[in-house]
């Protein structure tokens, strides 16, 4: 009897762990995904980026001068 319960118990491990490995195996084929449509996006719409980030280089000088300014009155 004891010996019954021990192998459904094993194929109740077994069956948990086939589920956490395909949950698994899920969350890798959407990270994978994610990243090639990101990728793909930067290639796009590389144009766009580098005006953006040029844009935005001046609004960053502006705030590491005004962290610095703050941390030297400390």
């Amino acid at each position: 009897m004891a010996d019954q319960e021990d192998k459904k118990t094993n194929v109740e491990q077994g069956d948990k762990k086939e589920k956490v490995s395909s949950k698994s195996t899920v969350k890798i084929i959407v990270g994978v995904l994610l990243i090639l449509c990101g990728v793909f996006a930067l290639i796009q719409w590389y144009p766009d980026l580098f005006a953006l980030i040029r844009g935005c280089i001046g609004l960053f000088l502006i705030a590491a001068g005004a962290i610095a300014i703050v941390i030297a009155k400390e």
